[in-house]
């Protein structure tokens, strides 16, 4: 059989260059973890997605897109299905026998970390920037935001020169139901310091506590994220699920404060600085607001 002169050139091309092909970028991706995802918008391959996470719900044009369930209930199935070239996910993404079968069947399958802090979240972007092609644009998203939250720290500071840290409890609950209450080294533990709140719950991870306990604490904030309802229903329902947290100082001075759930989930996200922005307005009602 003799090759034509174009495919001659195309064999040689790959015997010296073997990467070639290899070192193209995925096209077509697949996210779970709403702080991924909304990252991978921000760096311009929102249009890459074809697939995404429950948790996946900003910007609103994701919610459009196929859902492959609960980043920890994936099912290989659904996902192969959409045909992905990547999948994203922290360490909170399986379980891991679905992502050893998914990688088996040649999707490339690339694990983040959701620990809290801005070295990890520097690591994961100049990661992203890469299998996005989006390097530059991702140092300066980074750059950004480690000013903003410069400027929080700045604010919180001042803030606490002539105010005492409150005290405060996160509430993470469904529908109102028995809520988890956020202790330490958790997302949510990170978000209350960096708004200058002070954690009541002094256990590790989150945990679910008795009426008598959360009374017992005197919570003066009350912040409360549902992954089922939003707005006043899901403060009615959490107060009507949970009536003794009517009894706390929090509830009577009116300092009970909404976080939206899907900021707990895969890391720090792109809306967060904002979000802490908003929880220290009402950790520190008589403290100006910063400037814009």
């Amino acid at each position: 059989m003799r090759l034509s002169t174009s495919a001659i050139a195309l064999v040689a091309s790959l015997l010296v260059n073997p990467g070639v092909h290899a070192s193209e970028l995925p096209q077509r991706w697949v996210s779970a973890g709403g702080a991924l995802s909304e990252w991978v918008t921000a760096l311009g391959g929102e249009s890459k997605l074809v697939g995404v996470d429950t948790t996946s719900q900003h910007p609103a044009s994701l919610k459009a897109l196929p859902s492959i369930g609960y980043q920890r209930q994936l099912s290989a199935e659904g996902i192969l299905s959409l045909r992905p070239q990547i999948l994203v996910g922290t360490e909170e993404m399986g379980p891991p026998p679905v992502l050893a079968q998914i990688r088996s069947a040649g999707v490339q399958v690339e694990m983040f970390s959701a620990q809290p802090d801005l070295p990890t979240l520097k690591g994961n972007l100049e990661h992203l920037g890469k299998l996005l092609g989006s390097e530059a644009q991702a140092s300066a998203l980074f750059a950004g935001y480690e000013q903003a939250l410069a400027q929080q720290k700045k604010w919180v500071a001042k803030a606490q020169a002539t105010q005492k840290a409150p005290g405060v409890l996160l509430l993470l609950g469904h529908a109102g139901g028995k809520p988890l209450i956020a202790g330490k080294d958790t997302a949510a533990d990170w978000m209350l310091q960096q708004a200058g709140g002070r954690n009541l719950a002094t256990h590790v991870g989150y945990k679910p506590f008795s009426v008598e306990s959360l009374a017992g604490l005197s919570p003066e904030v009350l912040v409360f994220a549902d992954r089922a309802l939003t707005g006043d229903a899901a403060r009615a329902a959490l107060f009507k699920e949970n009536p003794i947290l009517a009894s706390t100082p929090a509830a009577k001075s009116g300092r009970v404060f909404e976080l939206d759930a899907t900021l707990l989930v895969g890391g720090l996200g792109p809306r967060l600085p904002q979000s802490l922005e908003k929880l220290s307005a009402g950790f520190y009602p008589s403290q100006p607001k910063p400037a814009p």
